[in-house]
């Protein structure tokens, strides 16, 4: 395979090109319920469905916080795109769970992306001679339209056998071509372009040595590998968030010096309302970034040096996260109330970000519970979650 290495400047450099090319592309995302094929197929020629990948398979493996630097990028450009590059990249990780010779097997393509979805209770992977046969539905396969593997997670029971709740669970990659996607089943308001369709899968047989532990350990100790990876998905999509609020902030900001508001005289940005809202939005968003990368800076930092992260770092980076995404939302909804009724249509360059941050706020990282794992911990209770 070969290897071709590229320096930070390289990634920040075309990032801000690639996401100039989003940015011009950001209805059609959104109207196809994909990244264009000629897009996605340049930004994996380019290495960035691969930041996080090992260097040992072709990736980059950035440092976290250089990661997270790109994908705000994107986010400020596209909150469909962003979302993917970071559900794809994190999602990558997974390579040091596999053996180098699977690895090498799905990695080796330049093109090279998986796509996973959490399972219905219709998934199942039934143990046979050699490896699994897996059937069942799957949603919420991000990047869906451009991956070329599937990674599905099921639980494991042999054949007959009713289920428990207690079965362990496995992590099962196949080729795209062997699962049938469902039509219609990413029919949203928001994040439209992240194709996040789910699939079906009907007893295809899957070999063992493309299979591992939902939580196996992985055999790669480099420091992106010790960070939990429900952190490395919470930040990044927090960093999403938070771009796009910056974003819709520096719409409303724009919009402001040439537009008026009716019954009222002179332009948006002389008005005392706009003055103060705009300066509360802005203190809201960049406190919210600051707590965020003050927190995945100090989780990188002990990784890096190979040290046991603490409770507490944990829990900040999961706090850090779910806030911004919170706060992320207060923000955009600033900034679309602000702007009045011209936001309800979609060529208002808020309108779409409004969509999107909403439909963040429902995901799994955006639940407000999060909180409440915070304050247990705070309080000196044992803290209840996924930190």
């Amino acid at each position: 395979m070969s290897i071709t290495r590229h320096d930070l400047k390289y990634y920040l450099d075309t990032a801000q090109e690639l996401a100039a090319q989003v940015a011009e592309n950001s209805e059609r995302i959104d109207r196809e319920c994909q990244i264009p094929t000629e897009l996605a197929a340049e930004m994996a020629d380019k290495g960035f469905f691969r930041l996080l990948l090992p260097r040992r398979l072709g990736g980059a493996e950035l440092d976290h916080p250089d990661f997270l630097r790109i994908l705000e990028i994107f986010a400020e450009a596209d909150g469909s795109t962003a979302w993917t590059l970071n559900q794809n990249n994190v999602w990558s990780t997974n390579s040091v769970r596999l053996s180098d010779r699977t690895a090498l097997e799905i990695w080796s393509d330049q093109r090279a992306v998986v796509t996973n979805g959490p399972p219905t209770p219709s998934a199942v992977a039934v143990p046979v001679e050699g490896g699994y046969k897996l059937s069942g539905r799957w949603f919420f396969s991000s990047g869906s339209s451009h991956a070329s593997w599937i990674a599905a997670l099921a639980p494991v029971r042999p054949a007959g056998k009713q289920p428990t709740g207690g079965e362990n669970l496995r992590v099962l990659l196949l080729p795209k071509t062997e699962v049938d996607f469902v039509p219609g089943t990413w029919e949203v308001s928001g994040l439209r372009g992240t194709s996040s369709f789910g699939f079906e899968i009907n007893d295809v047989f899957v070999p063992s040595d493309r299979t591992y532990e939902q939580n196996g350990e992985p055999i790669d100790d480099g420091p992106l590998y010790r960070i939990p990876r429900t952190l490395l998905f919470s930040s990044g999509f927090s960093t999403v968030a938070l771009g796009i609020a910056g974003a819709s902030l520096k719409a409303s900001i724009d919009l402001s010096g040439t537009r008026t508001q009716a019954r009222v005289s002179g332009l948006m940005q002389e008005q005392k309302t706009t003055q103060r809202l705009i300066g509360e939005a802005e203190a809201i968003q960049r406190s919210a970034r600051a707590f965020l990368q003050q927190s995945a800076s100090s989780v990188w930092e002990s990784a890096y040096k190979g040290e046991i992260l603490t409770t507490e770092q944990r829990i900040n980076l999961r706090l850090a996260s779910t806030h911004g995404i919170r706060q992320a939302a207060r923000v955009v909804d600033t900034a679309y109330e602000m702007v009045g009724s011209g936001s309800i249509f979609p060529t208002n360059p808020i309108h779409r970000r409004f969509q999107d941050i909403h439909v963040i706020t429902q995901h799994i990282q955006g639940r407000s519970t999060h909180y409440e794992t915070a304050g247990q911990f705070f309080l000196g209770l044992e803290p209840e979650g996924n930190f």
